[in-house]
Order: structure tokens, then C-alpha cells, then sequence
């Protein structure tokens, strides 16, 4: 068994896409979550309205693309998880790796309660059970929120119920594996998300005082674009809403056969998404339309308008309003269940594939081994009294802090270091149709991480100075600060843990990594002039 040629780099995986169509509609649909529906049409409205559209174009082109691209060929080139992928460019790269993969942990851990959520209230439409109230409805009789000093072990049976039940569910759709879970999940769901969305959004256009929202959503405030913060915001929405640089598309280009067209897959992710976010904007701001005619007010005096409250409180109460609204809450609350899910799965998938690489899981003990842990922690954080406080501090940190900090290294690490940012480009270019520019690197060693940067600081300095929300600064520091730091800690116990490959002895592994190591090591950089099967082989004994 030799070590060293270039075929044994790429460690073999047990399962892959069925085809590309699998991987592209996983993709769009890790790319599609709840903050498509709830975030994006308010982060237009109040930076521009339709000229907002602008800077969010060129973000989506000069960020959204290139960091898409980054992903996939990292993903594809070194056939591995993050910790694989980026330890084969450099040993510190496996910390990266691994932070991303705890970034990802962090998450899902909190994103399954915002499904039970959904859940629960598409249930709830049925019969409108908020009454009048829906704001006292959401955060007293539903979430039964204390105050944001206060920690309560105290479980909500309505929250707790259906999020142990979204965690079986998700669970055995992983433990099924790529081709047979995720992939088999993805084929089915994603295309009944557009179907719902589209008829909630027909249904919404047909309101009355639909048209009043539209102009509101649509109308260009053109002097916002030359306010640096309106360019921040739109940078921001893409960066989080195509779910780059923290691992996901990284993972789900592992999983890609030797003869994919990286380039167009991401070109069609990433246009895919972005229309479904303005499919969200028209649908939303069709039925905040409808709501503000009913109340004689403008759209603008209207409050609500993004996040949770834009879901649970300002829409049950739009569904109260309107005719037949019982059938558009179902509609509604079903989507962000499927969106929900889909995301859910490709942050599940980081974690599964980060173990099955490192330790040999199988794709069932890998979803056992974090799943159940994960699912404890879940219900023990956020299916309680105080589950909306802690997930309001944990989300704000991991995305600001956590999701942004692993983008930057990962950028910087590919920029630095071999095969670097021109051999990346090589590989895309060589398996793929449409063909990555020279410009490329400078985009993605240079330009995103300054902006990248730039958010991080900023998040970094509001947070130290201003502290956040109006929570107690010991819950900020124990969620907030605790959330990040307890991401980097466990990064560095896996990163000093021995490898185990599954298919590849102990020894093969370890004389993998130490020819990296080597002075005159070229980071495992497969030579980008090599056939593209002998790019995906693994390693034989």
C-alpha cells in the first residue's frame, strides 16, 4: 500500500448524490430556511425597498457566488467534511474545520425548536387559536416566556411535544444516509415547499390592499444607496441565507461524483434562492398590504415586520382578518415546516459527515452518537419557559460571531496556503461549464473577508459595549459569549482526537496527514492537471 501518489489523498466516502439534480435540489433547499420567509422582506423594506434590490444583487454576485464557489471546490477537490478538507491544506485547518462543524451544532440545536414551533401553530391555524391576542397568545399561553433575567427548566408541553417529534423525524432521515435520507427528504419536500408557497403567495396577491404592500416592498428609496449600512445589511442577507462558509456546501460537494458542474450547480443555488426570497417579499408584503387596508394605516406604521414576531404574531393575526385565512395559516406555517426542515437536515449532515470522516461512524451511529445529546440539549434549552430568551442570545451570537469567524478563517486559510485560491479555481474550472475568472481570487482572499471582518468587528464591539437585547449581561455571557466559546473548546478536543477513517487503517490516516505536515508538503493538494476520476479516488490498501 503506498501513501504517495496523488491518488490516495482523497479518502473514500460510503455514500454520494444520486446525481446532480439530488445535490441541487439539497442545496437550494439547505439554502431555503425560515430566514427567507421572516427576514429578508423586512431587511429590504427598511433599507431602500426596491432599490435595495441593488446592492443585494451585486452582494449575491461578488460574495454569495465566489464564497458558493469556495464551498464547492474545497467540498469536491478534497472529497471530505470540513476538518478533512481544510486539514489536507493545513494542519491549523482542522480546527477551522471542526469550529465550523460546532457552529453548525450550535444551531441546529435551536433551529429544530423554531420548526416545533411552526408546527404547532400550523395545527394552531386550524382554529385560530390565538383568539385577539396573538402577541399575548405567542409569548404567554403558547411559549410562556419569563422575563430575560430569569432561567427556567421549566418544560412547555405545547413546544417540547412536537420538538422531541421533529428530532425522531430528522434523525432517522439521517441515519437512512446521503442518497437514501437526505437526498430521498430533500426530492420530496422541497417541491411541496414551492407548491404551498406559490399558492399563499396567489392567495395573498388577491387581498385587498395587496397592491398597497407591494408598492411599499417595491418602491425604490433611492438615497439609501449611499448608505454604507444599507450595503452591510444586503452583504449580511446573502452571506446567511445561501448558508456559505460555515460547512454546509462544503459537506454537500463532498458527496459529489468526479464529473460535476460545480460552477452552474452554484450559479443555480444561488439565483434559485435569491427568487425565492423575493417570491417571500411579494408574499408577505401582499398580505402586511391586506392587514394595513384593513386597519386604515399605512404599511410602514405597522410594526412586527421581520423575525419571529413577523411569524407567529403578525401573520396569525393577518389570517384572523381575511376570508378563508384558516386554510392560508396552514399554508403558511407548513412552509416554514419544510423550509425548516430541509435547512435542518444540511446543518444535521455537517455534524454526521464531520464524525463519519474522523471516527468511522456509520451514518446511524454518527446520528446517535451527536443526535441524541443534541436533542437533549434542545429540548433542555428551548422547550422552556425560557427557550425564546436563551434561543434569541444564542442565535444572535452564533451568526455573528460564530458563522462569521469560521467564514473568515476559511477564506484566509484557502488564500494563504496550498493548492491556494488559483488551484481551487483550476479544479472548478476543469470539471465545470461556466468558467471561474482570475478576479475570483481577489474576491475571495481579499474583498469578502474585509467585509466579513468589518461585520465581525462590529458585531464584536455593539455586543462588548452595548451588551444585547436588554437581557441580563450574565445571560448574554452564559448563551451568548458561552455559545462561541463552547464551539471553540470542543473544536480543539476533536482536532487533538486521532483520525479513523472509515475504509483507511489508523496508520494509512496518520501517514496521510504527516506527509501535509512535510516542509516541502503541498497542503494535499491533488495536481489540478490530473485526470478528474483520479481526483476522487480513495485510498486502497
Amino acid at each position: 500500500m503506498s501513501t504517495s501518489s496523488a491518488a490516495v489523498r482523497q479518502p473514500k466516502r460510503q455514500d454520494t448524490w444520486t446525481g446532480q439534480t439530488g445535490f441541487l435540489l439539497a442545496a437550494i433547499g439547505s439554502a431555503i430556511g425560515l430566514g427567507n420567509i421572516w427576514r429578508f422582506p423586512g431587511v429590504a423594506y427598511s433599507n431602500g425597498g426596491g432599490a435595495f434590490l441593488i446592492p443585494y444583487l451585486v452582494a449575491l454576485i461578488f460574495v454569495g457566488i465566489p464564497m458558493l464557489w469556495l464551498d464547492y471546490s474545497l467540498g469536491h477537490k478534497f472529497r471530505g467534511s470540513p476538518p478533512w478538507a481544510l486539514r489536507r491544506i493545513r494542519a491549523g485547518g482542522e480546527f477551522i474545520g471542526w469550529f465550523q462543524v460546532l457552529v453548525c451544532f450550535v444551531i441546529l440545536v435551536y433551529y429544530a425548536a423554531v420548526i416545533a414551533w411552526s408546527a404547532q401553530y400550523t395545527i394552531y391555524s386550524v382554529n385560530q387559536s390565538w383568539g385577539d391576542d396573538a402577541l399575548g397568545f405567542f409569548t404567554g399561553d403558547f411559549l410562556q416566556v419569563v422575563g430575560g433575567d430569569e432561567f427556567s427548566w421549566t418544560p412547555v408541553a405545547a413546544v417540547a411535544i412536537p420538538l422531541a417529534l421533529v428530532w425522531v423525524f430528522v434523525l432517522l432521515i439521517l441515519g437512512r444516509g446521503l442518497s437514501k435520507g437526505v437526498e430521498a427528504a430533500n426530492k420530496i419536500f422541497l417541491p411541496l415547499l414551492v407548491v404551498l408557497f406559490v399558492v399563499m403567495v396567489v392567495r395573498a396577491l388577491f387581498l385587498e390592499g395587496a397592491v398597497e404592500g407591494l408598492n411599499a416592498f417595491f418602491t425604490p428609496q433611492w438615497d439609501s444607496l449611499s448608505d454604507p449600512h444599507v450595503w452591510l445589511a444586503a452583504f449580511s442577507q446573502v452571506f446567511y441565507s445561501l448558508s456559505v462558509g460555515f460547512g454546509i456546501m462544503l459537506t454537500y460537494a463532498s458527496y459529489l461524483k468526479p464529473k460535476t458542474n460545480l460552477t452552474g450547480t452554484a450559479l443555480v443555488a444561488g439565483f434559485a434562492n435569491s427568487s425565492f426570497e423575493i417570491l417571500a417579499g411579494i408574499g408577505v408584503f401582499s398580505a402586511l398590504g391586506f392587514m394595513a387596508h384593513g386597519q386604515g394605516v399605512a404599511v410602514g406604521e405597522l410594526e412586527g415586520l421581520t423575525g419571529p414576531i413577523l411569524s407567529f404574531v403578525t401573520f396569525p393575526q393577518i389570517v384572523s382578518m381575511m376570508p378563508g385565512g384558516s386554510l392560508f395559516g396552514v399554508l403558511f406555517f407548513a412552509s416554514l415546516v419544510l423550509a425548516g426542515i430541509t435547512s435542518l437536515l444540511s446543518l444535521l449532515q455537517v455534524v454526521s459527515g464531520g464524525l463519519q470522516d474522523k471516527f468511522g461512524f456509520t451514518p446511524v451511529s454518527a446520528a446517535l452518537a451527536f443526535g441524541i445529546p443534541a436533542a437533549i440539549v434542545s429540548l433542555a434549552l428551548f422547550g422552556t419557559k425560557s427557550g425564546l430568551n436563551n434561543l434569541d442570545i444564542v442565535d444572535n451570537f452564533i451568526n455573528n460571531i460564530g458563522v462569521v469567524s469560521g467564514a473568515v478563517a476559511m477564506a484566509l486559510l484557502a488564500a494563504a496556503f496550498s493548492p491556494r485560491l488559483k488551484g481551487l479555481r483550476a479544479h472548478l474550472n476543469l470539471v465545470s461549464t461556466v468558467k471561474v475568472p482570475r478576479a475570483w481570487d481577489g474576491l475571495v482572499g481579499l474583498v469578502v473577508p474585509a467585509v466579513l471582518i468589518f461585520m465581525l468587528f462590529s458585531a464584536i464591539v455593539g455586543y462588548v459595549q452595548e451588551g444585547y437585547g436588554g437581557y441580563a449581561q450574565s445571560f448574554v455571557n452564559i448563551f451568548g459569549w458561552g455559545s462561541v466559546a463552547f464551539a471553540l473548546l470542543v473544536a480543539a478536543i476533536l482536532t487533538l482526537l486521532p483520525w479513523r477513517h472509515y475504509g483507511v487503517s489508523a496508520q494509512t490516516v496518520t501517514e496521510l496527514l504527516a506527509e501535509d505536515d512535510a516542509p516541502d508538503a503541498p497542503g494535499a493538494a491533488v495536481p489540478v492537471e490530473s485526470n478528474p476520476t483520479e481526483l476522487r479516488e480513495g485510498v486502497e490498501e
